[in-house]
């Protein structure tokens, strides 16, 4: 025997060994009753919490095993990535996570604590939501173009109330001013409910959320949405037009939420916490819930998530350096 045709055949048996562990470990992972953890970078109560309590629920199921919601909020879900980075590779712990990890922070922060490319192991895309134009009380537009032609009229009050800098809210806001042709300026709150409530005394012209939050005002009568930025109209608000169908075809695109596992995570493993997710995502009751939580189901697999992190990236890093916004 050649040296060529032994190190062929110590290869092989190599290879061999390498897919019969990974099997292994898959099966076993597979088969554990321990409980596995789903880590959530914000507080128990929010709308993150529930789409994964939601997920744990039916999950586990798939996956033969309890499922558990772990709360670890801070730093916009930084904190949790920490914890992901550290944690096994045996599919005991996955993370729910914002679009903000793959698509804002690596623009709007001076350092990350993590590499989205290699600590961040796509596993699926478990919704995406709309962003929101809504009217208050001050002006008293009944449509986009009639907040439009305020906006022109009176371009010194013309502003945005955002949940928080830095957020993509806040870049569609920049977004959305260049093509109107009057820049607006962004007024930050501490998260969504106070700039509602602002919004509805009239102490800001306009404001840009999620589907979610505005969701039960406007139904009510206290505000008015006038656009999504989706590419089609939502079913929950059927009769509000898209920023495109107004003639705004640039504002355009979707926030998500994804599952990630944690860095050097077999591919079977990776493969099994998607397959239960997309399982999950199937049954009629889960999409309910998640439509009346103001999200669209998804339940895509890795590729697609990576794609659409990607692509993500690409659209918001020219909108955030050309604003010149940098959060620390």
């Amino acid at each position: 025997m050649n040296l060529q045709s032994f190190n062929r055949r110590r290869w092989l048996r190599t290879a061999q060994a390498a897919v019969l562990a990974c099997a292994s470990f898959a099966a076993l992972a597979q088969n554990d009753a321990s409980p596995a953890r789903i880590l959530v970078g914000f507080p128990a109560g929010g709308s993150f919490d529930a789409v994964a309590r939601l997920l744990a629920d039916k999950m586990r199921v798939e996956l033969k095993r309890p499922v558990l919601v772990d709360n670890k909020p801070g730093a916009g879900g930084r904190l949790a990535v920490d914890l992901l980075k550290a944690a096994p590779r045996d599919g005991s712990v996955i993370m729910l996570g914002p679009d903000a990890l793959v698509a804002l922070y690596p623009f709007t922060l001076r350092k990350i604590n993590y590499d989205p490319a290699k600590d961040l192991v796509p596993v699926g895309t478990v919704s995406e939501f709309p962003f929101t134009f809504i009217a208050g009380s001050d002006p008293a537009a009944k449509t986009l173009g009639e907040y439009v032609a305020w906006a022109k009229k009176n371009p010194s009050k013309t502003n945005y109330g955002i949940p928080a800098r830095g957020a993509p809210h806040h870049f569609f806001g920049i977004l959305l001013g260049q093509t109107m042709g009057v820049k607006m300026e962004d007024v930050p709150y501490q998260g969504s409910a106070p700039m509602l409530v602002g919004l509805i005394g009239g102490q800001i012209s306009a404001g840009i959320d999620v589907l979610g939050s505005p969701l039960e005002q406007h139904r009510a009568g206290k505000l008015r949405i006038l656009a999504v930025s989706s590419d089609r109209r939502v079913p929950q608000l059927p009769e509000v037009p898209t920023f495109a169908e107004l003639g705004y075809p640039g504002i355009t695109g979707m926030g998500f939420n994804a599952l990630y596992a944690p860095p050097g995570t077999p591919r079977e493993v990776v493969l099994n916490w998607s397959h239960a997710l997309v399982k999950a995502l199937s049954a009629p009751d889960v999409r309910e819930q998640l439509l009346n939580m103001g999200v669209l189901p998804v339940g895509k697999g890795p590729e697609e998530l990576a794609t659409r992190g990607a692509e993500a990236a690409a659209r918001w890093e020219p909108v955030i350096k050309a604003s010149g916004f940098v959060a620390d």
